[in-house]
């Protein structure tokens, strides 16, 4: 019998890869709920995919469908807004409900990264002081693990995601705005500041999900399985050489931004943040225990960045 596996955000970035992946790898038939059927530019057979139209604020009217899945990933979120609690939280956890403990195999959840800390541990200033994303994440991630499909539950945190074209696969939000980046780079060289992060390319997430669906992933504790995907951490330092030397711009001598350096530029400018966005700037490490492709027998297609910057 073909295995079925329903998926939201089919028609975004990460979205386009992994439809990809899966009908590449897989030979299952995929339930893609999509707002705009229009925005999926995935070239698939109508046999092996059935499009769902509307959003996770009509989840209720799928439930029937979504009872008989074997296999969920669900990508979608809302970015800010009205609507981003009860999207992120109430009808995501509508949607996991629907479950069926007793069919479904795995079932797979997008978060973010944002909201742990380095040992994978909910970060309590994302639930008291983040964006609505972010607490909403940070919420909604602690509805999901008490649902009775918790234990076929994989919850997967992105960090800094880079990827597709602009033409056949939509732009990540950081993708986007790599051009812009790449122009002030004669600038930006003659910085250089502490921090660290990871990175990882949509392609390299799809492989690690269909990885994880094909073959789960070893849990040897009694709460739900959190995974970080990224590649090997990264300096600030080190990501400004690399892309100075894929731009051919020379470093001469650089200017330590320091925290007493920028509340000064701040204070100049009236610069004004946020709580979080405070908060970010004084953690200024990213730093997880972290999966890549390689931790599941795969080989990454983005392992550095200027593997990215060649395909930008």
């Amino acid at each position: 019998m073909t295995q079925k596996i329903f998926i939201t955000g089919g028609s975004g970035c990460i979205g386009h890869y992994l439809v990809e992946s899966l009908l590449d790898k897989t030979d299952w038939h995929l339930y893609l709920l999509l707002r705009n059927p229009q925005k999926l530019k995935v070239n698939y057979s109508s046999h092996r995919v059935t499009i769902l139209q509307g959003g996770l604020q009509d989840i209720q009217e799928h439930r029937a469908i979504v009872e008989q899945m074997d296999y969920l990933v669900s990508t979608a979120a809302c970015w800010g807004g009205e609507d981003t609690y009860l999207i992120n939280v109430e009808k995501t956890h509508a949607l996991f409900s629907y479950l069926n403990p007793d069919i479904c195999q795995r079932a797979i959840y997008f978060s973010t990264a944002s909201i742990l800390d380095q040992h994978k541990n909910l970060l309590p200033e994302a639930g008291a002081i983040g964006t609505d994303y972010i607490r909403s994440k940070y919420w909604g991630l602690q509805e999901l693990e008490n649902l009775p499909i918790s234990s076929k539950l994989i919850t997967v945190f992105p960090t800094i995601v880079f990827g597709g074209n602009g033409q056949d696969k939509p732009f990540s939000f950081i993708s986007a705005g790599l051009q812009d980046v790449l122009k002030y780079m004669p600038y930006i060289r003659w910085l250089k500041t502490e921090g660290s992060f990871h990175f990882i390319h949509a392609f390299d997430i799809a492989q690690i999900v269909t990885q994880l669906l094909l073959k789960g992933y070893p849990n040897n504790s009694d709460t739900p399985l959190r995974l970080v995907m990224g590649m090997p951490q990264i300096s600030v330092n080190q990501a400004i050489a690399e892309i100075c030397e894929f731009t051919q711009h020379r470093i001469w001598w650089q200017i330590e931004l320091t925290p007493a350096l920028i509340n000064l530029v701040r204070w100049l400018f009236r610069l004004q943040m946020g709580e979080w966005d405070e908060f970010c700037l004084k953690q200024r490490h990213f730093v997880y225990n972290h999966i890549t492709p390689e931790s599941l027998g795969l080989t990454a297609k983005y392992p550095r960045l200027t593997d990215l910057l060649t395909d930008a």
